[in-house]
């Protein structure tokens, strides 16, 4: 007997009769505003765009489908009257407006969280602050070799919710999520992951307590029988053990755990009732690096009971990684070129130096700023840095945090301020000697220079193969 969604038949036959606001008209939501068409919802857009900046296409679509539209400056002034409104993850709900129309009795959403309420099959979660992106696709990959209908989503994939149709009850969905897509959630997915939370977002949420709340979402409304994944080196997750409703699941690269999964003297394994089992040995990975081995156990315990084990040990040990995340461009005279543009937080630029412990570092770092403290990655960068090369807005940060790591120690090093990508490229290319890595990773965002961290990323290589 063919299957029926009979949560989302309900909600697509509310919708006729439904004012819903779309306020965003960014990638992601282009296919919702498709599907609510086709729905025959009475649909409004709005946009903080003025009408040129965004893609004619768009506009071309939204005058086709006749939708009425607020843009540019002031566009949620007339936010009013509406029964559902689908926010972009970067509209946060405690905007006015979205407040004011939620108190009136608007439901305010998003693509996603509507997904998560409607999906006919199990959903696994997946947030942190870094880390989000390998562990969500490996995880994918383990469970698709393992023979599942799996459908990949969230900040990555396709827009899923247009697709609720096609979701079987025996499938299983992929989500990484981000705090902006968390923020205001009240549904959480049955097994959950949060690889580590440490300030990031700080330029657009309120403080550091508003992106940690947002990120607790993804299991604050788990029961009995949810899973979560915690880092047991991260204070933050490791008190979240504390709020979990279901089963805790914890990993560590330091503790000797008495159950989960650990990282110790190079080896994986599996704790259960203080007896450890070998899993992987790390020699045996394409990818390296001790957060990749942590997300790596993230994975283990979070396809655990869905997955036969030395199955996921095949998908895990062929797996070379995502695109801007330590991915190794070319090696050009005897010096590796990597691409770590996913850097986007001086968490990450230290996880991508103590990737490389054994190797001298020419590093290119610096982009916008996202108001965080990078004084942190300044032990890191004197420690296991040769030469430094800054760009970018968090450029003086950056320096001001070395400067005085090398005071404390009474060491040099020798550091470049380049006002350009292209030249910190071709200094790199200059000083950088066989047997060196030049390692771009910002530790910033790249919202100063280019449209995104894939654009930075492409960029990168595109210049390096021109060598």
């Amino acid at each position: 007997m063919e299957f029926k969604n009979k949560k989302l038949e309900k909600f697509e036959e509310e919708l006729k009769t439904k004012k819903v606001a779309v306020i965003g008209l960014g990638v992601s939501n282009i296919p919702l505003i498709d599907y609510l068409k086709e729905k025959q919802a009475d649909v409004t857009v709005f946009d903080d765009r003025e009408e040129e900046k965004i893609s004619s296409e768009i506009i071309e679509k939204i005058t086709t489908y006749k939708f009425k539209k607020f843009l540019g400056k002031g566009n949620l002034e007339h936010l009013k009257g509406f029964d559902i409104i689908f926010r972009s993850p970067s509209c946060l709900p405690t905007k006015p407006e979205l407040v004011s129309e939620k108190n009136r009795g608007a439901i305010v959403t998003t693509e996603i969280e509507q997904l998560m309420k409607m999906a006919p099959c199990t959903i696994i979660g997946i947030t942190g602050s870094d880390g989000k992106t390998t562990t969500t696709t490996l995880t994918y990959n383990v469970l698709k070799d393992a023979g599942f209908t799996v459908h990949l989503g969230g900040n990555i994939g396709i827009p899923l919710f247009t697709k609720l149709n096609e979701i079987k009850p025996k499938d299983i969905i992929v989500l990484e999520l981000s705090s902006f897509q968390l923020m205001g959630m009240d549904v959480s997915p049955e097994r959950a992951a949060i690889t580590n939370i440490t300030p990031n977002h700080l330029n657009v949420h309120k403080d550091y307590q508003e992106y940690i709340d947002s990120k607790k979402n993804i299991f604050r409304y788990q029961d009995e029988n949810g899973i979560l994944v915690l880092n047991a080196d991260n204070e933050i997750t490791r008190e979240c053990q504390k709020e979990a409703n279901g089963k805790v699941i914890m990993f560590s690269s330091t503790q000797k755990l008495d159950n989960g999964f650990i990282v110790d003297d190079g080896i994986i394994k599996e704790c259960e009732d203080g007896i450890r089992r070998h899993i992987i040995d790390t020699k045996d990975l394409k990818i390296k690096g001790i957060h990749n081995y942590q997300n790596i156990c993230t994975v283990l315990a979070l396809t655990k009971g869905l997955v036969d084990e030395d199955k996921a040990i095949q998908t895990i040990k062929q797996f070379s990684g995502v695109p801007h995340r330590l991915e190794l461009v070319r090696t050009l005279n005897g010096v590796e070129w990597y691409n770590d543009s996913a850097s986007t937080s001086p968490t990450r630029g230290i996880s991508a130096l103590n990737a490389f412990a054994n190797k001298e570092i020419i590093l290119i770092a610096g982009g916008a700023d996202k108001n965080l403290d990078y004084t942190p990655i300044g032990k890191s960068i004197v420690d296991r840095v040769k030469s430094l090369i800054l760009i970018g807005q968090t450029a003086p940060k950056i320096f001001d945090a070395v400067k005085k790591e090398l005071e404390e120690q009474h060491k040099s090093l020798d550091i470049h301020m380049c006002e350009t990508f292209i030249q910190s490229l071709e200094l790199a290319k200059r000083i950088a000697k066989p047997g060196q890595v030049v390692l771009f990773s910002p530790a910033s965002t790249s919202f100063d220079m280019f449209k995104d961290m894939y654009d930075r990323g492409d960029k990168f290589k595109e210049e390096v193969n021109k060598f």
